[in-house]
């Protein structure tokens, strides 16, 4: 799941929506022959093996094509028609270099019914490159100084053995298409980017990418991102900085205005909620602001976010930033009574949304839980998700988990009984009536 979006715990409880305990043990791998079903039945060594391979492939947001190419050969090991894969052209319409699109795979059904989207994404962190996955026990760890990337390999291995178990077993199930994102962790972009035809117009989708497979992510927060550029004046800061306007000083002052006024951080304003930050204080270019100790630092580029599961709210956050710099701004000034300049600008980052309780795909996703014998509990995500999209393109999309843990950390690892039952659950999706 995206950068700014990755921990872990930021999965909450949904306000009075069907809490359930977990009811399997997570800490030994499940029996064999109480954790499956005859029409459930997957081949848990061939899912590890296919988790631990696909590990071992780097592909940091970006620069997926290889791990891209990975999950297309598993595919067609699995025994999917080559002519059902290709790659799409969203790569072309993202503005950050991009290697290739989104992997697309469209599956005939061998039963009527509308077509059914399954999705995860494809890249990791930059705290992924050069991971070297290592089984220990019921876990798989990362062996050096690395993130591991099961966040999202895991979504990838459930996705082909779902579909390695379907073609082997020749399961019913009617018209799927599987999606493959490329960027999710740098923006949600391939899932921005995706055009709704050339994934066959399903009507529902499932969106692996998380911890638990029994959590049922119904909603999420929207974002937007913003940036102020300070434009002040140089001065000789030992001589005469009475003649030097300080953009540093702004950027001190405008924030220091926004965490006394209660919009930093966790915000709360009657009933309303969300969060802001700032990310960077820098030259726009990767560098310090500021040259040197004696001189008026004349330009400040400041970065920043906010987020809400109300758009409404998310906006005023934002625009809370905005008035603050612009006072700031005016409030500094040299010896002439010139003021300091400040260019804000903020653009969306994705959409919140919240699926209603009994909406069509949540009570899909609570029958096939019930059936996979997969207690499931409905939850919001204070974090985007590339379901954030598809939704906004018009497929109502719920996300479960598959065994991700501390990720975007060098303590990131797979708990691989939750791993195996996200295959399942993700089985069950398919082949849900």
């Amino acid at each position: 799941m995206t950068g700014p979006d990755s921990d872990p715990d930021r999965l909450g409880p949904a306000h009075n929506l069907n809490p359930a305990a977990r009811h399997y043990n997570r800490y030994a791998l499940p029996n064999r022959e109480s954790f499956m079903t005859t029409e459930l039945h997957i081949d848990e060594d061939q899912a590890i093996v296919r988790l631990m391979r696909l590990l071992y492939v780097e592909g940091i947001t970006g620069q997926e094509e290889k791990i891209g190419l990975a999950v297309l050969d598993a595919l067609v090991e699995a025994g999917v028609e080559r002519s059902w894969i290709r790659f799409d052209a969203a790569n072309k319409k993202i503005p950050l270099p991009t290697q290739t699109g989104n992997l697309i795979v469209t599956l005939p059904g061998n039963r009527p019914g509308p077509r059914r989207l399954f999705m995860t994404h494809l890249d990791t962190v930059p705290l992924c490159a050069g991971a070297v996955p290592l089984r220990k026990g019921i876990r798989i760890v990362p062996e050096g100084k690395t993130a591991l990337g099961g966040d999202n390999r895991t979504g990838c291995g459930c996705l082909v053995t779902m579909v390695a178990t379907l073609l082997k077993h020749n399961l019913p199930h009617q018209p799927l298409t599987l999606l493959f994102t490329v960027r999710e962790e740098s923006g949600l972009w391939g899932a921005r980017n995706v055009e709704l035809a050339d994934l066959g117009n399903p009507v529902v989708g499932f969106n692996i990418d998380g911890r638990l497979p029994g959590d049922i992510t119904i909603g999420a927060v929207g974002a937007e991102r913003w940036q102020a550029e300070i434009t002040g004046r140089a001065a000789h800061a030992g001589v005469h900085p009475e003649q030097g306007i300080s953009a540093t000083v702004v950027a001190a002052r405008a924030l220091a205005d926004v965490h006394a006024n209660g919009w930093f951080g966790k915000v709360k304003k009657k009933s309303k909620e969300g969060t802001s930050n700032v990310g960077s204080i820098g030259d726009g270019k990767g560098g310090s602001a500021g040259v040197a100790t004696n001189v008026v630092t004349d330009y400040v580029h400041v970065r920043g976010e906010t987020r809400s599961h109300d758009a409404a709210f998310n906006k005023l956050i934002t625009a809370a930033y905005k008035t603050a710099f612009t006072k700031a701004a005016a409030n500094v000034k040299d010896h002439r009574g010139r003021k300091a300049k400040v260019e804000f600008q903020a653009q969306r980052d994705y959409f919140p949304f919240k699926l209603k309780e009994n909406s069509p795909v949540v009570k899909l996703a609570q029958a096939a839980g019930e059936r996979a014998g997969i207690k499931t509990q409905l939850r919001l995500s204070n974090g985007g998700l590339d379901a954030n999209w598809t939704v906004r393109h018009g497929i109502p999309t719920i996300t479960f988990g598959a065994g991700q843990n501390e990720i975007h950390t060098i303590d990131e690892y797979v708990e691989l009984p939750d791993y195996l039952l996200g295959c399942k659950m993700a089985l069950a999706l398919a082949t849900q009536e």
